[in-house]
């Protein structure tokens, strides 16, 4: 893997054999990296987000397996 950097734009070369899953797993990595970067949520709201995505989870998990 190479990286060139130019004026405009940073260049990522990789094999022509690496998984497409990999890169947009990168690809998505990196996009993260920058929307997490202009958030001003705190740590708290997010505690809060986190903790009301997972209710319901475990039921949800139990009805698909048959439990």
């Amino acid at each position: 893997m190479t990286i060139e950097h130019t004026s405009k734009e940073i260049i990522f070369k990789v094999p022509k054999n690496t998984k497409i899953e990999d890169l947009q797993d990168l690809a998505n990595l990196f996009e993260f990296k920058q929307l997490a970067r202009k958030s001003k949520a705190t740590q708290k709201q997010l505690d809060t987000l986190l903790s009301e995505s997972k209710k319901g989870r475990w039921e949800s998990i139990r009805s698909k397996i048959g439990l």
